[in-house]
C-alpha cells in the first residue's frame, strides 16, 4: 500500500480523496494554485505545493509542475480526480515513465476511450450495443448527406474528440445537414484542435443511462447498477440518481453483465463509466469515461461501497475487496450539482461566502470545499458543492433532498439552488417521466433568459 498520494486536483473532489487516504492510513499533498492558497483542499492535506498562477495551463494542467511536486514531496502516487489531467493519456504515461503509480486506468485504455470513433469500434467488438451510425470519420458534406440518407433524419453529427456537448450539432433533415456539419468541425477544430466529425442517428426522447465499472487489471470486472443522469442543461448533467427510476432489474442485470464483461476482456483498471441513451427498452453505447465521475457518491449510496478507497486499492495492487455477488443495491440516491451561478442565465458568479451553512440529518451527504469567508476564485468550474440524499426509495430520497434544500445556506453569492426547490414541484420529477431533453424545453418555459 502507498505511504502517500498526491491529489492531481482541488475542490470537493481533492477533499473526497483526502478523506479517503486518511481513513486508510494513507498521507496526502494537496497542489494548488496561487488562487487557491487558501482552499479547504490545501488546509486538509498533510503537505501542499503551490504549482503556478491561477490560470489552469500554469497550474493544475501543468504536468512539469505536478510531477515536481510529487518528487519533491515523495508522493508514490498521484490521483487525478475528475477534469483537468483525469484523462490525459500523456499525462500518464509520464507519471509512468517517471516511476509514480497512476490511480486510474492505463495510457492505452485512456487514449481508445478519447477518441469518440475508437471508442464506439472498441465497444462494439467487444459486444457493447451501439447507436447506429458512419463507420468512423465523415470526409466530407457529400459523405455526410448520403449517411443522412442511409439512416434517416434527424441524425446528430459529434466531434470525435469532442466532449460536454461541444463540437454537436443536429441536423433534422436534408435541409440543415450543412450547417451542422460545417458547425459540428469548426467547434471540434477550436475546441480539440480536431475537425474530424462522425455521424449518428439522433434519438428523440432518450435517457441518459451510465454503468458504473470497475476492474482490477487482471481480468476481473464487476458493474455497480446503472445511474440516470437525464435532466441536463447544454449536454451538462444536473440531477443525477441511482438506480434508475425507467430501469427494471432484468435490463440492469443484462447491460450491467455485458458492460463488466467487455471491461474485464481489455484488462480495464479501476473505475469507469460507459454511458448509453436508453429508448424503448434498448441501450446504446455513447462514449466511456476512464476516470471517477462526478455523479459517483449517488452508486456509492445504495451499495455501501467507497469507490476512491476501491481506485487506491487496485492501483497498489490489491485485489477489489467485492466481488459481484456482494453487491445489492439498498434504497435509491440521488445527487444535485450546485454551481455558483446566477439564474435565470446561468451566469458564473465567484465571490466571497458570507455564510455557509451544510444540511445535516439521516441520509444526507455534503461533498463542498465552502467555508465561511472563502473567495470562490473565478478561474475554474463553477461547481461548488454536490449535495446526495439517501431513502428507503426514490419518494423518501425526493422528501430528504427537499428539505435538506431547504437547511442549506449559501450567502454573498448566487447559486443555482432556487432551480432544484422549483423543479421539486413539478409532477414529472417525482414521477419520473422524462428524457435528456425534459429540462431543456422546461428552462425555456419558466426560466427565460
Amino acid at each position: 500500500m502507498f505511504d502517500k498520494i498526491l491529489i492531481a486536483n482541488r475542490g470537493e473532489i481533492a477533499l473526497r480523496v483526502i478523506r479517503a487516504a486518511r481513513e486508510m492510513g494513507i498521507k496526502t499533498v494537496a497542489v494548488h494554485s496561487t488562487a487557491d492558497s487558501d482552499a479547504m483542499h490545501v488546509r486538509m492535506a498533510d503537505e501542499s505545493v503551490c504549482i503556478g498562477p491561477p490560470p489552469s495551463p500554469q497550474s493544475y494542467l501543468s504536468m512539469p509542475a505536478i510531477i515536481s511536486a510529487c518528487e519533491i514531496t515523495g508522493a508514490q502516487a498521484i490521483h487525478p480526480g475528475y477534469g483537468f489531467l483525469s484523462e490525459n493519456a500523456e499525462f500518464v504515461q509520464i507519471v509512468e515513465d517517471h516511476d509514480i503509480t497512476f490511480i486510474g486506468p492505463t495510457a492505452e485504455h485512456i487514449r481508445v476511450m478519447g477518441d469518440k470513433i475508437t471508442a464506439k469500434d472498441t465497444m462494439k467488438a467487444l459486444g457493447v450495443p451501439c447507436v447506429p451510425g458512419s463507420d468512423g470519420g465523415v470526409p466530407d458534406l457529400a459523405a455526410a448527406k448520403k449517411i443522412g440518407e442511409e439512416f434517416g433524419y434527424p441524425v446528430i453529427i459529434k466531434a470525435t474528440a469532442g466532449g460536454g456537448g461541444r463540437g454537436m450539432k443536429v441536423a433534422m433533415n436534408a435541409d440543415e445537414m450543412e450547417s451542422a456539419f460545417m458547425t459540428a468541425r469548426a467547434e471540434g477544430k477550436a475546441a480539440f484542435g480536431n475537425d474530424e466529425v462522425y455521424i449518428e442517428k439522433y434519438l428523440t426522447t432518450p435517457r441518459h443511462i451510465e454503468i458504473q465499472v470497475f476492474g482490477d487489471g487482471k481480468g476481473k470486472a464487476v458493474h455497480l447498477g446503472e445511474r440516470d443522469c437525464s435532466l441536463q442543461r447544454r449536454h451538462q448533467k444536473v440531477f443525477e440518481e441511482a438506480p434508475g427510476p425507467s430501469i427494471t432489474p432484468e435490463e440492469r442485470a443484462r447491460i450491467g453483465k455485458i458492460c463488466a464483461d467487455a471491461v474485464a476482456k481489455i484488462n480495464y483498471i479501476g473505475a469507469g463509466t460507459i454511458e448509453f441513451l436508453y429508448e424503448n427498452g434498448e441501450f446504446y453505447f455513447i462514449e466511456m469515461n476512464t476516470r471517477l465521475q462526478v455523479e459517483h457518491p449517488v452508486t456509492e449510496g445504495i451499495f455501501g461501497v467507497d469507490l476512491v478507497r476501491e481506485q487506491i486499492r487496485v492501483a497498489s495492487g490489491l485485489p477489489m475487496s467485492f466481488t459481484q455477488d456482494d453487491l445489492e443495491i439498498e434504497g435509491h440516491a440521488i445527487e444535485v450539482r450546485i454551481n455558483a451561478e446566477k439564474l435565470p442565465n446561468f451566469s458564473p458568479c465567484p465571490g466571497k461566502i458570507t455564510a455557509y451553512h451544510a444540511p445535516g440529518g439521516l441520509g444526507v451527504r455534503m461533498d463542498s470545499a465552502l467555508y465561511d469567508g472563502y473567495s470562490i476564485p473565478p478561474y475554474y468550474d463553477s461547481l461548488i458543492a454536490k449535495l446526495i440524499v439517501q431513502g428507503r426509495d426514490r419518494a423518501e430520497a425526493l422528501a430528504r433532498l427537499e428539505r435538506a434544500l431547504g437547511e442549506l445556506i449559501v450567502d454573498g453569492i448566487d447559486t443555482t439552488v432556487p432551480l432544484f426547490h422549483a423543479l421539486l414541484q413539478e409532477p414529472d420529477l417525482h414521477s419520473g417521466e422524462y428524457n435528456i431533453h425534459w429540462l431543456e424545453h422546461w428552462l425555456a418555459e419558466n426560466m427565460a433568459d
